[in-house]
């Protein structure tokens, strides 16, 4: 009985070894992410002409009691795919997740809440130079700069800038496009204009981890809203939110991204002089 079993057991591990595997698929996977490809298929996608590369900045600050720290990266990357399919000729580098957010000591700005990460203004601005220039020596030629947070987009401007001047004749353009993010968050953008035309007060819009962000986080992942912790700001010192997010919804989320995501493929296409066939 036991030479039965134990024959048995080899003829069994031999089929698992010979047997059929699940197929692997033959050509590159339906991504515009840098981070899923590749370097073979990155290679292939700039012969056939993709050769702009967004680089969206996110960051890792607090937003309220009801938001994830992550929160910024999850916009981010989401807003960052459908831009590249709609321009049709981008890929997507992987979100920039460190960015300014205040002093270490004595903490300032998002620093003063727990689980912030923050970077000092030069040494992220080499980060995003570095990445830039990588992404020149792989054989991008437009490279678009994109911040999800205040904080993250005075160095995008300063480094699109400083490196266009070094560049100059080489065919190889930084853009920094500021579009994307005023449409979203600034009091003066479309996302809050539409937002007041609905009946919603600035004071329920708010500025951070209010209505614009909380609805954006919904529409893409409701998951990620603690929704027993929502609450008016009150004290911006101790709850870290300015505004209202239990007036946030993912019907207003899916319209303020997608004004955002319009605001940015056309702000782009300006900045590269192309348009969408």
């Amino acid at each position: 009985m036991r030479r039965i079993i134990i024959s048995t057991c080899l003829w069994a591990t031999c089929l698992w070894l010979v047997g059929p595997r699940p197929a692997l698929p033959a050509e590159a996977p339906d991504t515009v992410f840098l981070e899923e490809l590749t370097w073979t298929e990155v290679r292939s996608a700039l012969q056939a002409g993709k050769s702009t590369i967004i680089f969206p900045a996110g960051g890792t600050e607090q937003s309220g009691p009801h938001m994830p720290l992550g929160k910024h990266n999850v916009i981010a990357r989401y807003a960052a795919e459908q831009i590249a399919r709609r321009l049709g000729h981008a890929l997507v580098a992987p979100v920039l997740a460190y960015v300014p957010e205040g002093d270490v000591k004595p903490p300032t700005g998002h620093m003063r809440f727990p689980g912030t990460i923050t970077l000092p203004e030069q040494h992220y601005e080499k980060v995003v130079e570095y990445a830039a220039r990588s992404f020149r020596a792989s054989g991008f030629r437009d490279i678009v700069l994109l911040g999800d947070s205040g904080g993250n987009q005075k160095g995008l401007k300063a480094v699109a800038e400083r490196l266009n001047r070094e560049w100059a004749g080489s065919g190889a353009r930084v853009h920094f496009a500021p579009d994307y993010y005023t449409s979203g968050y600034d009091p003066a953008g479309s996302f809050a204009r539409w937002l007041r035309s609905q009946g919603k007060t600035p004071a329920d819009i708010g500025t951070h981890a209010g209505i614009a962000d909380t609805s954006q986080l919904m529409a893409i992942d409701p998951r990620l809203v603690r929704a027993d912790k929502l609450a008016p700001g009150g004290s911006y010192a101790a709850t870290g939110v300015d505004g209202d997010p239990t007036r946030a919804s993912a019907a207003y989320g899916k319209k303020g991204l997608e004004l955002r995501i319009e605001a940015a493929v056309s702000q782009i296409e300006r900045l590269l002089g192309r348009r969408r066939p």
